[in-house]
Parts: C-alpha cells; structure tokens; sequence
C-alpha cells in the first residue's frame, strides 16, 4: 500500500455545530462544507478536555488527561511524554508544524523536526494563577475581560497572525513540491480562529447581522438556572455580565461566527495551496478543533464545561481511498492521535483507534466517550461520560446530570433526579468508574496543583504568573 501525505489543521474553540456541513442553520464554511463532501464526517467527536493545554496535552501523547496529569493552562506539554511526532520520527517519516501548539516551548523535543511560528503558553508556564482553584483561596477575576477590551469588527494579534500561519503553510506546500522529494510527511498546521478575542475582519463580520442571530437557550435572565459546579466555574471570569449593553453582546456572537467563516477562508487557501501543488492526490487531510465554545449558551463563552457547546468538536478526515459520508460512531482526540501513526504504518502505544477502522467498522452506538475538566474556575474536578443516546455529567461534590441526546439534543432537561432514569444514572456512574476513579483524580489534580504552585513561590507570586486572558501569540514580521 503506498502510504500518502497527512496535514492536519487544527483550529481553536470552533464549535462542532458551527458548520453547513453540520446542519447549522446560518454559518457559511464552504470549505469545510466541501472537505467533508470529499470524506467522512464524525458527527459526534469530543475533546479530552474542553479547554486548551490539557486537549492539547491529550491529543500530543493519545493519553486522556488522567494518565498524562497535565491538568490545567499551566502544566503544557514537553515532550516527556512520547508521542504520535515522537512515533513519526522514530518511523523516520518528516514531521513538521505551523502556527499554534501551546506546548511549553521551542526547544522542548515535542515530536516535530521543525516549528514554525509556533505559539505556546506565555513565558513557558501558562496560566499558573488559575491553578488556584478551591473556593476559599482562588481569585475571581473583575478587572478586564476574557473576551477582549473590544469586540466587533476589525483586525487583532490573533487575526494577524492566522494570516501569518496561513501563508507559512501555504509556501510549505509550494516549497515541498518544489523540492522533488516524493517521501511521505505529515505537517501540522494550528490556526487559532474562532478563538477570542472577538475581533473579526469586516468582510466575514458582516456575515452575520443581527437579524440572523437567533436567540440563546437556556439564559439565566429567562429563569434557567445554571448548575451549581456551572455557576461557580463561570463566576470566576463572567463574560456574560461584561458586556456593556446587548448590542456589544450580539456583537459578540457576530464576531464568534465571523471567525469561523475567517477560519474557514484560511483552510481553503491551504487546501488550494494543497491542489495547486498537485499534492492534493497524495494527501490525506484532517481538520479538527481543540475544544468547543459556548457563545452565549446559558449565559456562558468560551469553553470550560461539560456541555456539547463546549466538549464536542468538529473531525473530518478526506482523502485518497476514503469513502465519502458521515460516522456515527462516538469518536474523540485520543482516537486521532492514534489515527497519525497508523496512517504511516507505525506502532503507537496509545488507547484510541484509528479513524479510518471505526468508520469501516458498523456504527457502534454504545461506545464510551470520556472528557474531564480540572483547570480555571474549577472549584472540583468535572467528568463527562457519553455512552449511547446518554451522557453524563458527574461533578466532584455536586449533583450529577444526565442526559438523554436524543430525545434532547440540546441539553434542556437534566434526568438525574428523575426516578424512573435512576437504573440508567447508576449503569452510566458505575461505567465512569470502570474508566477511573473520580475521587482519586480530582485529589491527584489538586495536589499536583499544590505542588506547581508551591515551586513558583506559593499562592501570592502564583497570582501574577501568566496571561490574563488569551495567551499572546508570537512576534510576527508581515
């Protein structure tokens, strides 16, 4: 079999449900659209965790977040932990990556021959104060906001340098058809759209007016009360109750969505890049996100929870010799870690599958799906467990909540005080547990926090460690 190229674009914070493809009712990605009219869909991927150090921890090694113990923003990946760049070296099959990691740093031997423009955490730690995490000694945060000091149309950092990303990748292609050497590689490229600060160039944010923004569910102002654990781990930076009128929060929204037509735009200059290199028959393409956002959901943004806003993302895979369709079948990151080095015929000590065997396998309705979440604003450990048409959310120290994605796709009632779905609570807790022990991680979380703050100097020089909000990217000469 002859082995054929692999890029993999990964964005950050894009929504699964934000796509045609996807059935989104008003989101133009035509690109995306057209991948995965050419490929298999996965309708029903997830991340390890939704935020972005520890998925992308996850998706590094094909280890979940529990075996890795990378647990927050400011425990990012070295290297220590082998995995699918370290398979590819080892398998002697070049390996190189564009644009953002947010690994710890350059010289770390994360698994790649070459870096280019590699963003990672800021100043090799990351978020060190949201490692403070129980209740009585974190801090909320109420000066600034997560989002951006403006939202709405316009040019940002992070806009500057997706475009700076995207030319970078789009002369690797040109430069490695240029170059005759008809060995197989892989190429990582990390854009960071959809990503905030929500600030989104005027054509795509013109996409998206008011008028056909609908309005969100379940908003705390309409008498939906948020969970507990929810309301607790939203407290700490509120994005909601930032905004300075309803106009910026629509604002909001329409920069969300805009930056998911930018991204959009981004993918398909790489794929025409791609085509025009005549590489596009002897490439395999991948696109998948970190994690998921919540824009506007319950009063909520960014990410940073348990529900589909959040922990579901979007994976297509296309390309010579795969079918064309959709597969059912629960997948997550851990499964396209394990998808890299197989694609090369390499050995890969990891839990996943490759995405190519489950989607030639029959759909399996009842695989388990686990995601966890133990980083900023987190007062205790969060798991989820989707198995079948259920999904479970299980909070250290609260109420669980079930539910059926079925019959409720969007989440609107939780079953889990509901006695006649009492057996099915217990089937999906005792599944949780045969996955791990939730008790013990969310110690293990929390010491291994103690610890990392301890070597920085304890909770006060902890506090002024990292960025406030979106880790800065790279100086870039345009």
């Amino acid at each position: 079999m002859t082995r054929t190229n692999l890029l993999i674009l990964m964005s950050d914070e894009h929504q699964a449900r934000a796509m045609g493809c996807a059935g989104h009712p008003f989101v133009r990605t035509p690109n995306l659209d057209g991948l995965a009219a050419r490929g298999i869909r996965f309708t029903d991927a997830y991340t390890p965790s939704p935020i972005c150090v520890p998925a992308r921890a996850s998706f590094a090694t094909g280890q979940p977040v529990h075996v890795t113990r990378l647990w927050d923003n400011a425990m990012p990946y070295d290297g220590a932990i082998p995995g699918w760049g370290h398979a590819l070296q080892k398998g002697g099959v070049p390996v190189e990556s564009i644009g953002k990691l947010h690994y710890r740093a350059t010289e770390d031997p994360a698994g790649f021959d070459t870096e280019y423009l590699p963003m990672h955490v800021a100043d090799g730690v990351g978020m060190v104060w949201a490692s403070i995490r129980r209740e009585d000694e974190r801090v909320v945060q109420t000066k600034g906001r997560m989002l951006g000091d403006y939202i709405g149309p316009g040019t940002s950092k992070y806009t500057d340098y997706d475009a700076a990303v995207t030319d970078r990748a789009v002369r690797w292609l040109r430069d490695r058809a240029a170059s005759g050497d008809a060995q197989p590689w892989c190429l990582y490229v990390g854009l960071v759209a959809p990503h905030f600060p929500l600030v989104c160039p005027q054509e795509f944010y013109d996409l998206y007016p008011p008028a056909v923004l609908p309005p969100v569910k379940l908003h705390p102002r309409d008498g939906h009360p948020r969970h507990p654990w929810v309301e607790k781990q939203n407290a700490m930076m509120d994005s909601e109750s930032k905004f300075r009128d309803e106009d910026e929060r629509l604002r909001a929204m329409s920069s969300y969505f805009g930056l998911v037509s930018w991204l959009d735009h981004n993918v398909g200059r790489i794929l025409s890049a791609l085509d025009e290199a005549g590489l596009g028959d002897t490439t395999t393409v991948v696109y998948t996100s970190d994690h998921g956002d919540n824009v506007g959901a319950r009063g909520l943004w960014g990410k940073s929870n348990l529900y589909q806003e959040s922990v579901a993302v979007p994976l297509i895979l296309a390309g010579p010799g795969i079918s064309r369709g959709t597969c059912d079948t629960a997948v997550d990151l851990l499964d396209l870690a394990a998808t890299v080095p197989a694609h090369f015929g390499l050995a890969f000590d990891a839990p996943g599958t490759p995405l190519p065997d489950l989607a030639a396998a029959p759909a399996d309705p009842d695989r388990a799906i686990l995601s966890e979440y133990h980083a900023a604003g987190a007062v205790s450990g969060a798991f989820m467990l989707k198995k079948g048409r259920w999904k479970l959310n299980h909070y250290i120290g609260f109420d669980p909540e079930l539910f059926d994605l079925k019959s409720d796709p969007e989440e609107t009632s939780n079953l889990a005080t509901y006695p006649e779905h009492a057996v099915t609570l217990a089937d999906m807790q005792a599944a949780l547990r045969a996955r791990l022990d939730p008790e013990a991680t969310d110690r293990r979380a929390f010491a291994d926090q103690a610890a990392l703050i301890a070597r920085h100097g304890g909770r006060e020089a902890a506090l002024k460690l990292g960025a406030p909000g979106a880790t800065p990217p790279p100086e870039i000469a345009r």
